[in-house]
């Protein structure tokens, strides 16, 4: 027989350690193995640690086809299974704090025009755009245009 031999939950826990770090009063688990660039755990060939922690606690079809596990205490390094949860893709995104996850939680638009219903303008590139203030800004290229014909 070649190769290695299977990994095991024994192989698994070794490499992990319980943290200074908190969410909702339970410690986190750190993966204290290989981490890939964005410093999430790996675990065998091909498999995410929080994953395989995720599974082996919950069972095999406790993350639904089209979600994947969000970090709550947003600690990347953390396998502790009741600080994962299983969410879209984007809801993921939306909760973590990356450029398109802070400009989808404003509320209001740089002059202070909410981001209503009403008021707001999705462009075909998917950003908002304050009805408002492209109001405002096409009244003054209007008068900028009829001065230049005046002139």
């Amino acid at each position: 027989m070649t190769g290695r031999p299977p990994l095991t939950a024994r192989d698994f826990w070794a490499m992990a350690v319980v943290a200074n770090r908190m969410h909702d009063g339970t410690p986190c688990v750190e993966w204290n193995g290989p981490t890939d660039r964005h410093g999430y755990g790996r675990f065998g060939r091909s498999g995410l640690a929080h994953r395989w922690a995720y599974i082996w606690a919950n069972g095999p079809e406790s993350i639904p086809i089209g979600t994947e596990l969000d970090h709550l205490c947003r600690n990347r390094a953390c396998i502790a299974p009741a600080h994962l949860e299983p969410v879209s893709h984007r809801e993921n995104v939306l909760r973590g704090t990356s450029v398109s996850a802070l400009a989808a939680a404003k509320t209001h638009c740089p002059q202070g025009h909410p981001y209503s219903q009403e008021n707001t303008y999705l462009r075909p590139n998917g950003h908002r755009k304050c009805r408002t203030c492209k109001r405002e800004g096409d009244r003054r290229r209007a008068a900028r245009q009829r001065e230049g014909v005046a002139a």
